[in-house]
Parts: C-alpha cells; sequence; structure tokens
C-alpha cells in the first residue's frame, strides 16, 4: 500500500482546486479538471513544506502545515527507471539547459546523440519551463523535478527517471519550494 493511498487522503472538492498563473491565459493545453493541482489533507507524520513523490498514484505532494499538501498528477520515470529515495534540492533553474546523460545516449543512440552537446531553453527542450536538481549530500543525482513541452505525457511512465510536471504546475511548485528542500521519492 502506498503511504498516499486515496483512501488515507480527504479531497477537499473542487472549490480546492489551484489555478497556477502563470501560463493560465497563454496555454494552449486545456489541462483535464482531474489533472489540476488541488489541496488535500495528508496524514499527520509528513512535515510541512516537503515534497512527497507517490509514483503509484503519479503524485507529487507538496506539504503545507495543518495536515494539508497541493497534490500535482506528475509523470514518473519507465519501469527499471524509478529511484526511490531522500534528496535535497541544491539548484533551481528557469528555461533550463539540457543535456542527455552518457547512459541515455548508450541507451538509445538515435534520439539523444543528436543533444549529447546539450540543448538550450525553450521550444521542445525535454526539461520545459523550470527544473528543481535533486541532490544526494553534494552529489547531482541527474535526477530533476522539470516541466515538460508535452503536458499530455503525465500521469504515467514516460520520462528516464525524472520526475515530470505540466509546464504551468512546475512553475507554480517552482515558486514555492525553496533552495534546500527535502524530497522523497517513495
Amino acid at each position: 500500500m502506498s503511504l498516499f493511498d486515496r483512501r488515507t487522503l480527504l479531497f477537499t472538492g473542487a472549490a480546492a482546486l489551484i489555478t497556477p498563473p502563470a501560463f493560465a491565459a497563454a496555454s494552449t493545453y486545456q489541462v483535464p479538471t482531474e489533472l489540476q493541482p488541488r489541496i488535500v489533507e495528508i496524514k499527520d507524520e509528513f512535515k510541512a513544506h516537503e515534497i512527497h513523490v507517490d509514483p503509484g498514484n503519479f503524485a507529487l505532494y507538496w506539504t503545507l502545515p495543518d495536515g494539508k499538501a497541493i497534490r500535482y498528477t506528475i509523470g514518473i520515470g519507465t519501469a527499471g527507471r524509478y529511484t526511490s529515495g531522500v534528496f535535497h534540492i541544491r539548484r533551481k533553474a528557469e528555461w533550463p539547459r539540457w543535456t542527455p546523460t552518457p547512459a541515455m545516449i548508450r541507451r538509445e543512440p538515435e534520439i539523444y546523440s543528436q543533444h549529447a552537446a546539450g540543448m538550450k531553453g525553450g521550444g521542445m527542450n525535454p526539461l520545459g519551463a523550470r527544473a528543481l536538481y535533486l541532490y544526494s549530500g553534494n552529489r547531482d543525482t541527474y535526477l530533476r523535478i522539470h516541466g515538460t513541452p508535452k503536458p499530455q505525457t503525465v500521469a504515467a511512465r514516460v520520462s528516464n527517471g525524472c520526475v515530470r510536471m505540466i509546464n504551468e504546475h512546475v512553475i507554480d511548485l517552482y515558486d514555492r519550494v525553496p533552495i534546500g528542500t527535502r524530497v522523497v521519492l517513495h
């Protein structure tokens, strides 16, 4: 059973939906209601101002005081590429530059070798509008919580290991989360 099993969450209803302001007027993708961020109640054991990822429910929780959290729908790593653990955000970037890892290039050179030198932010850059860089101690894990230019790919196992969010949602999260935040990938 997941730490965030639906039986342990009490959704507060439609009034609790959050509309992130960053792209609300300009977005061409209409985010379905069921994928919108919402405020939910969570177990008391979770400290405020942490990120918890529940891969079984494609959910990322930004914990708030008083047993509440903002729940965002996410995409996660394909089978065998999701890494659980405790990490900290040591870097944040707006419209980040992206470079595929050596493992990605080895696995699928036909897709990734053309980007071995990196890709500037924006456009079809796979990191989307924002990236939160996950570290273990002082070591960059190459895991990210990031946006995507393909919002229809959330709520699925689609990435090379990162946590993928709709751009509007990652911008909202980015603005809330400080450097040093604890991240738990369950």
